[in-house]
């Protein structure tokens, strides 16, 4: 088992823009937190969305099913539960209807109680140029990084 379980979210910094984070516990079963504090869960093509009872869930986070898991095993790709408190709650279920804007995790991990947490945002979606302005600065900082290696050597 590992120590510490961080399982980033990579392209959730390029697609969207994020304006406000929040840490909320998960809603698992036993071979899911087992199977989470094996480092083998993936966030990459997920995303928040609200039900008809005001509850968040998370949809489409792959949890791999647990190896030593018998006919009790999860569903590798449920949708699950998110906990937060009720103002939270409906501070983001405005902003999501009213503004037009999502919610995306960013981060999955185990906090030191052995509780599991995902770091969530909330985000606006970037349009095609701003996403080209971010290579273009990404790779000009690269150039320069390289120049100045090379200069100092």
């Amino acid at each position: 088992m590992q120590k510490n379980i961080n399982i980033k979210n990579k392209r959730a910094k390029f697609e969207y823009e994020l304006l406000d984070t929040y840490i909320a516990g998960i809603v698992l079963s036993g071979t899911e937190i087992k199977s989470i504090r094996l480092g083998k869960a993936s966030i990459s093509e997920s995303f928040c969305e609200f039900n008809d009872r005001r509850e968040l869930f998370v949809i489409n986070m792959q949890v791999d099913e647990y190896s030593h898991g018998t006919h009790y095993n999860h569903k590798p790709k449920a949708s699950r539960k998110l906990l937060l408190n009720k103002g939270e709650l409906k501070k983001l279920e405005r902003q999501v209807k009213d503004i037009g804007l999502t919610i995306v995790p960013l981060n999955l991990f185990v906090n030191d109680n052995g509780l599991a947490k995902i770091k969530i945002a909330l985000a606006k979606g970037k349009k095609l140029y701003d996403k080209r302005e971010n290579i273009k600065d990404r790779d000009n900082k690269r150039n320069l990084d390289r120049i100045k290696k090379n200069f100092n050597n």
